[in-house]
This record gives C-alpha cells, sequence and structure tokens, in this order.
C-alpha cells in the first residue's frame, strides 16, 4: 500500500509541474502568434515599398532635370523629396507615434 501511495503522488506532481508548465509557457506561445491583420500589412508594406523604389528613382531624376532647366520651381523636387521620405520611413513614423501615446 505505501509503494501504490507513493507512486501515485508522484503521478499527481507529474501532472501538476506539466499542467503548470504548460500554464506558465501558454502566454508566450499565443502572444507569439501575429494576426491576420498584422500580417495582411506588413505584407502590404513590404509590396508598396518595393513598387515605390524604382518610381522614386525615376521621380527624383526627372525632377532634378525639369528643375536644372528652370522648367519648375524648386519647391516641386523639395516636396517629393520630403514625399519620398514620409513614404520609406512610414513604419518608423508609426513605431515612433505609438510609443509617443503608449499604444
Amino acid at each position: 500500500m505505501f509503494h501504490t501511495d507513493r507512486r501515485a503522488r508522484a503521478a499527481q506532481s507529474y501532472r501538476h509541474t506539466t499542467a503548470f508548465t504548460a500554464a506558465a509557457t501558454l502566454p508566450q506561445l499565443v502572444l507569439a502568434q501575429a494576426s491576420p491583420f498584422q500580417t495582411g500589412a506588413d505584407s502590404l508594406v513590404t509590396n508598396l515599398t518595393a513598387i515605390a523604389t524604382p518610381v522614386a528613382a525615376l521621380a527624383v531624376m526627372v525632377l532634378a532635370v525639369v528643375a536644372m532647366t528652370g522648367r519648375i520651381s524648386w519647391g516641386w523636387p523639395v516636396g517629393a523629396l520630403v514625399g519620398i521620405g514620409v513614404i520609406f520611413g512610414a513604419p518608423q513614423i508609426v513605431t515612433w507615434a505609438r510609443g509617443l501615446f503608449g499604444v
């Protein structure tokens, strides 16, 4: 009887240990998974950045040539450069704004 009781306590202790380990690691496993919205948003940002890169390079070249020949004011190329900086810096800007408001 003594041996059976010891085995039962050992099995119960093992079950408690297993349950505690599962409960302790479950939040990390749940939080490690990204939402479908986040996955889609990340893919969208990646694809738009890939498309915008050659377009931005061509726009800078065209605006530089046109501004150097005096066909438009220098405000357009400067505005285009600021816009390109905002487009490619958008993820960092969003991270900064979320940190600013504690979200």
